[in-house]
């Protein structure tokens, strides 16, 4: 029973090894928008040393389709956050780390997405690493090369998601089959142990009973 608990951690584990090593993962942003739906912009930067105080500001530029130039779009710091655009006034939502200057994730959500958002979107974590004797500064950046299409596409990464839950849920159900069958080998075993163990009072008795029943006998004669 212990080694096939043992199975299904390690299968777990295997299948969601990212959840295994911190609570915090850069997961790539989606890249494919559908024109007047919302759409998330990932942007995640994780912070190396879990242990050192930080904190961070964040400022998101965005360059259009067929444009040379960038544009600061938002920026979010220990003021909240700032729209800075007029083409995306009341149309980003920051989705990100919260209650917290120490940020990691950084992502924004696009409301009411237009086929003028398609371009090149990127993410400045400017961090600051308070150590005892100095302080540590860092820029990251990420970016998003974002596509607005009329009709939602499956991507690469859903194809990916379901083919992992189909293989997560063909491990679970051989694994339930082998503790059926291990159950079932346990008590047919544990039957036949009792059937033999019956048996053998049975006979006990039986033989009992026919040796005292010869001693009667005897003594009558």
């Amino acid at each position: 029973m212990a080694s096939s608990h043992l199975l299904l951690l390690t299968l777990l584990c295997g299948l969601f090894v990212y959840r295994c090593h911190g609570a915090c993962a850069e997961v790539d942003s989606d890249t494919e928008a559908v024109a007047g739906k919302g759409f998330k912009l990932g942007c995640i930067s994780c912070k190396r040393r879990s242990e050192v105080d930080g904190a961070a500001t964040v400022e998101w530029y965005f360059r259009p389709s067929g444009e040379a130039d960038s544009i600061r779009i938002y920026t979010y710091n220990e003021d909240g956050p700032t729209i800075e655009s007029d083409h995306f006034l009341d149309r980003i939502d920051w989705n990100g780390s919260k209650r917290s200057n120490d940020i990691q994730d950084a992502s924004i959500y696009l409301l009411n997405v237009t086929f003028n958002d398609s371009g090149v979107y990127q993410c400045y974590f400017n961090r600051i690493l308070f150590y005892d004797n100095y302080e540590y500064h860092n820029v990251v950046t990420k970016v998003v090369y974002l596509t607005v299409v009329a009709k939602a596409s499956r991507g690469t990464a859903s194809i990916v998601s379901e083919v992992m839950m189909y293989v997560s849920i063909i491990g679970l159900q051989v694994w339930l089959l082998i503790e059926m069958i291990y159950c079932y080998r346990k008590i047919a075993a544990a039957g036949e142990e009792a059937l033999r163990e019956a048996a053998n009072a049975e006979y006990l008795a039986i033989a009992s009973e026919s040796k005292d029943n010869c001693a009667g006998v005897q003594v009558g004669e």
